[in-house]
């Protein structure tokens, strides 16, 4: 796991991993969870929702920043805690962010074909019922061919030099903030005091459980730490970034929540694409079309980092003896693990095409925030391990008392996650220790 060892191109700076983390943090949360949320779970107070799933990412950041200032690997989660805890926990921590990304990616994928669709119909050049969704014999559908394309294409960028795919994720993120922008600044105008009250019709444990749906809207910040092997100063930069990305983000989703719920009713706002239906809700259509189009281009800089993060994670297991060697391989051209994109690639290419995940949102939530929980407690080890950070390092303050908090509040979220979100989750466990004692087990680590 030596930094010191690898081919890969170091030529990222700090705005380029703040930019992949907004890229990724900004997509599918603002554009789609805050209607659902705000109608189903907290109503006006979807901003305590964002605030009290902000504060917990923000502890996380913190360890994060620590694990990836003194420890700056490719592999983010998977290579911190094979530091502190060895092989084993850290395959589960590996395997728990492999379905972090692979269903996020496979997510957007089957969302962004769904606009798509939608878009080539009302042209009247629809496609086939059989190629546009998901395999469901009962509805004629066998597998969303767009989904399948788009993640394809996405995976030949990515596998690119990933400065060239960075580039278009900063393009695109900039288009998208500044939709984001208009619609604050337009929607402000229309806003009526009284959409605000009662501000929580659901009570605290509307705030609560929003809280635990609205956390699906900051995965991805994440996938800065996978940008280690490749970034001229890891040590600053990977701190820098994952705290202006969280901050930024954060910041973005309380005001178009605060905006939103007072342009309409939180009554009115379980729909698809809030953002769009806030501007039609005040007549102006057309500028409500021209967000749903900038959203669903838009929605690609998820993709993008998804898949970006799921390479370079299976190319960390792969050096550390946990997934087959030819994972490991650095392309000479590119200078990136190009045989790891591609495998990740065509996973989420196969779970976008083929495989519904509708049952499957939650499970995402749930990974990822045992993963945020094993990172919490492996603070506490390293410092046991390693000591204090030295200068230069970042240093979570207040420790035990921040990563404690850290684990009780996560805890929190994931027992607001429904009974059948856990079933999966235990379901998705026992595949990775079968799969961990069939291969990982038996080989070295290198």
């Amino acid at each position: 796991m030596s930094q010191s060892t690898t081919k890969m191109k170091k030529n990222l700076k700090t705005i380029d991993l703040v930019l992949l983390g907004l890229g990724a943090v900004i997509g599918t949360g603002i554009f789609v969870i805050t209607g659902t949320a705000a109608n189903q779970h907290a109503g006006p107070g979807l901003v305590f929702s964002f605030m009290l799933a902000g504060f917990v990412i923000i502890l996380i950041g913190l360890c994060f920043a620590e694990f990836a200032s003194r420890f700056p690997l490719v592999g983010g989660p998977y290579a911190y805690i094979l530091k502190v805890w060895g092989r084993r926990a850290a395959w589960l921590a590996g395997w728990f962010t492999i379905w972090e990304y692979l269903l996020a990616a496979s997510s957007v994928a089957s969302g962004w074909s769904g606009y798509m669709n939608g878009f080539l119909s009302g042209l009247g050049v629809g496609l086939p019922t059989a190629l546009q969704a998901s395999f469901n014999p009962e509805n004629g559908t066998y597998i969303d061919i767009i989904a399948v394309s788009m993640t394809v294409l996405v995976t030949w960028l990515v596998s690119k030099e990933a400065k060239k795919a960075f580039r278009f994720n900063n393009f695109m993120f900039f288009l998208k903030f500044i939709l984001i922008a208009m619609f604050i600044v337009i929607g402000a105008f229309y806003v009526e005091p009284q959409n605000w009250t009662p501000v929580m019709p659901f009570g605290f444990t509307g705030i609560a459980s929003g809280a635990a749906l609205v956390f699906f809207a900051f995965l991805g910040f994440d996938a800065i730490s996978m940008t280690a092997e490749e970034v001229e100063n890891p040590q600053k930069s990977l701190p820098r970034g994952i705290f202006f990305a969280i901050a930024i983000s954060t910041v973005l989703y309380m005001l178009v929540t605060i905006v939103l719920t007072g342009v309409v009713p939180y009554t009115e706002l379980g729909v698809k694409d809030p953002v769009a239906f806030a501007l039609r809700y005040v007549n102006q259509d057309i500028l409500a079309g021209v967000l749903s189009v900038g959203a669903i281009l838009t929605l690609l800089t998820v993709l993008i980092a998804m898949l970006y993060g799921l390479g370079r994670l299976l190319y960390a297991m792969s050096k550390g003896g946990l997934l087959p060697g030819y994972l490991a391989e650095i392309d000479e051209t590119t200078q990136s693990p190009k045989a790891a994109t591609w495998t990740a690639g065509c996973i989420a290419a196969v779970f976008s095409g083929i495989i519904p995940l509708q049952s499957l949102a939650e499970l995402t939530n749930l990974v990822t925030l045992v993963v945020m929980m094993m990172l919490a407690a492996g603070i506490l080890t390293l410092r046991k391990k390693f000591d204090e950070p030295t200068e230069g390092q970042f240093k979570v303050p207040f420790v035990p008392l921040i990563p404690l908090l850290t684990i009780a509040l996560s805890f929190y979220l994931v027992l607001q996650l429904s009974v059948t979100t856990w079933i999966l989750f235990v379901f998705c466990l026992l595949i990775g220790i079968i799969v961990y004692y069939s291969y990982g087990r038996k080989v070295n680590h290198t």
